[in-house]
């Protein structure tokens, strides 16, 4: 029979990986100022394997409009260059021979209803994530009051793990407000 203690831990396990993906998910949409983590989902191809920018080469932000990459192998300009263009960043890296320079541009109203959208679905489904170790929890808890637990018990359970979701909630919906009002914020 499972526990109270370890049916909530379980549970509130799975809703900080439900933020940890939704934080990971938001760093990676553009927000109109240069971060080196917008370049950290494209891979390039050294020596066989494909490996992050950032592994291959230095990646540094020097002002909030601009990515400066320096490839430690000359080699790897056109691979690194070939990789952005590639991607879905949707913007164009320009090679002075020394360093891959990327300008961000500023957003358009319109795409930055465009990544609005994009940042409420991805919190959508963080939420759903959270429901469902909520279900999940809530489950396990009725198949211990089969196993013996006490029905008082079970149901005291239950408001804890409502109260755990609803912080985990809340928490999203903060996340999502900060980066929407990052997004619009011109």
């Amino acid at each position: 029979m499972e526990d109270v203690k370890t049916c909530l831990n379980n549970s509130q396990e799975m809703m900080e990986m439900a933020i940890m993906h939704l934080e990971e998910s938001l760093a990676h949409i553009r927000a109109g100022k240069a971060s080196t983590r917008l370049l950290d989902g494209i891979r390039v191809d050294s020596y066989g394997s494909m490996v992050p920018i950032s592994n291959v080469a230095a990646v540094t932000t020097p002002d909030a409009r601009s990515i400066t990459i320096k490839p430690w192998d000359k080699s790897m300009f056109r691979v690194i260059e070939k990789a952005i263009i590639d991607s879905d960043l949707g913007i164009m890296p320009e090679n002075n021979g020394e360093v891959i320079r990327i300008g961000i541009p500023p957003l358009t109203e319109e795409r930055r209803r465009q990544l609005s959208k994009q940042c409420k679905g991805e919190a959508e489904t963080a939420k759903v994530s959270v429901r469902n170790a909520r279900r999940d929890g809530i489950d396990a808890l009725k198949k211990a009051v089969k196993e013996g637990l006490a029905e008082d018990e079970q149901k005291n359970a239950e408001v804890k793990l409502q109260k755990i979701h609803d912080k985990f909630i809340k928490q999203i919906d903060d996340m999502l407000a900060e980066k929407d009002k990052e997004i619009m914020t011109v």
